[in-house]
């Protein structure tokens, strides 16, 4: 009863943050109507300096800290970003009017990472004063792009499967009515042209085809505002001494920034409820179950990491949290580039009206609030 009353109490407090608050204070002006728009150039630009400042955050801790140190977490970043994959297509896709590129294409947004709630979770930590790893914003990438190459390539596999089945079955098709007309000798038997078979089937498996290229996909996600600006900040902080201007620029910035972007995702996050009507309702159930169930698994490997490498429960948490949003910036252009036959009204309004919205105003302070009952904070 004690763990449980702890995490409430907890849970509510951090529902009342500033930075929570901006988030649904977007939401019920948008359902009121308002009128309020901020140009998209200038949430470009927030975007930009808060993914710069957690890079360039990052990067300097990297030069002052012991590499050693970020294996594990990196590791169990990439294995979750895959693993959230592979769960969408064997649960999301098996569910009914769900189309398997269509899931697939879900879990690789959902197993990507938004760097707004990154950030979001970065401030409520220190709002908290809950110590964490100045570098594990930098476990970023290492869940991104693992999600987005492996979602791209099982949705390629599966699809080129699916050609070549529906292939194979026409051809079957038409040797059964060449045998029918054979027999009733209006054809010459098919043995007089042996080879036609495997010249069809080989035509239909050229490498061109049904090869998936990796380098484009990496270079995608690389070339991507977020990641671009995110592994800028680190290069600098890790190559350059930015310390000053990190002081005096973008580190008093980076709350007021990020009151304003929280304000305008939770208009649009209202605004795209309307797409989820296009798509199956089982979208709504797995946007709001899955950010806790991924932020759990990374939960898991986080405490694996806390107890045989001294991860500190503040990292756990941001661990969780990254693996439970879902990409809102690099992840849909990358997915529409990537997989084309996917339909982007299932995972961008899966992912915008409902993942990202748990993610910030459920996910973040449920995993602080289970990282302060567990008593490791």
């Amino acid at each position: 009863m004690d763990f449980w009353s702890l995490f409430l109490m907890d849970f509510v407090k951090q529902l009342q943050s500033p930075t929570l608050g901006f988030l649904i204070g977007g939401m019920v002006i948008a359902a009121l109507g308002s009128q309020l728009v901020i140009p998209e150039s200038i949430c470009t630009i927030i975007v930009f300096m808060l993914l710069t400042k957690i890079g360039l955050t990052g990067g300097i801790a990297i030069r002052n800290s012991n590499l050693a140190d970020m294996i594990l977490p990196a590791l169990f970043a990439v294995i979750t970003g895959v693993l959230v994959v592979f769960i969408a297509r064997y649960t999301l896709a098996k569910l009914p009017k769900v189309r398997t590129v269509d899931a697939i294409a879900t879990g690789g947004l959902f197993g990507a990472v938004s760097g707004s709630t990154m950030a979001a979770a970065l401030t409520l930590l220190e709002e908290q004063n809950v110590g964490y790893e100045a570098w594990a914003g930098a476990l970023y990438p290492f869940m991104d792009i693992p999600a987005l190459v492996t979602a791209i390539v099982v949705a390629n596999i599966y699809i080129n499967k699916k050609k070549h089945r529906a292939a194979t079955e026409q051809l079957s098709k038409q040797e059964y009515l060449s045998k029918q007309a054979v027999a009733s000798g209006e054809y010459a038997d098919q043995s007089d042209y042996p080879g036609s078979r495997q010249e069809y089937l080989s035509k239909q498996q050229e490498p061109e085809d049904n090869k998936v290229k990796i380098w484009p996909i990496i270079q995608e996600s690389l070339q991507g505002p977020a990641l671009s600006a995110m592994l800028l900040g680190l290069a600098l902080g890790l190559l350059t001494r930015p310390e000053s201007v990190y002081e005096n620029f973008f580190d008093p910035a980076f709350r007021g920034l990020l009151s304003v972007l929280m304000l305008v995702m939770g208009m649009e996050a209202w605004s795209r409820v309307g797409e989820l009507r296009k798509v199956a309702q089982w979208y709504v159930v797995y946007s709001v179950v899955a950010p806790f169930i991924h932020g759990l698994i990374a939960f898991g490997f986080g405490m694996i990491a806390h107890y045989t490498m001294g991860f500190s429960m503040g990292g756990v948490v941001v661990l969780a949290v990254i693996a439970s949003s879902s990409s809102d910036i690099s992840g849909p252009p990358t997915l529409r580039a990537g997989i084309p036959s996917a339909n982007p009204s299932a995972y961008i309004g899966a992912s915008t009206a409902v993942g990202t919205p748990i993610a910030i105003g459920l996910c973040i302070p449920f995993f602080i609030g289970l990282a302060q009952a567990i008593g490791g904070i």
